[in-house]
């Protein structure tokens, strides 16, 4: 395992498949993650037809803020879907 797998899988919410998808998008630390957000990082998720569900946009926010996906706010969880639909409809 390299560093850079250690430094994502000390991230809360992260397993191997979530880094291993992290880095088919580029994302190689922690330090990427954050300067492309959770919610850009999942819509480059989605636009490589990889799929996943919107825990995993959850889940990444929760990542950057040292919390569990579920404890996210409802209101933050809305907002976050809120701006990957508005991403996914400017992408098409």
């Amino acid at each position: 395992m390299t560093s850079n797998n250690s430094e994502l899988l000390e991230l809360k919410n992260l397993g191997m498949a979530s880094v291993n998808i992290l880095h088919a998008i580029g994302i190689n630390n922690y330090e990427d993650l954050q300067k492309l957000g959770a919610v850009a990082a999942y819509s480059r998720i989605k636009s490589r037809g990889i799929h996943v569900s919107k825990v995993m946009l959850y889940a990444l926010q929760g990542a950057l803020m040292d919390v569990h996906w579920n404890d996210l706010s409802p209101d933050l969880k809305a907002q976050l879907v809120k701006e990957a639909e508005q991403n996914a409809r400017a992408i098409s």
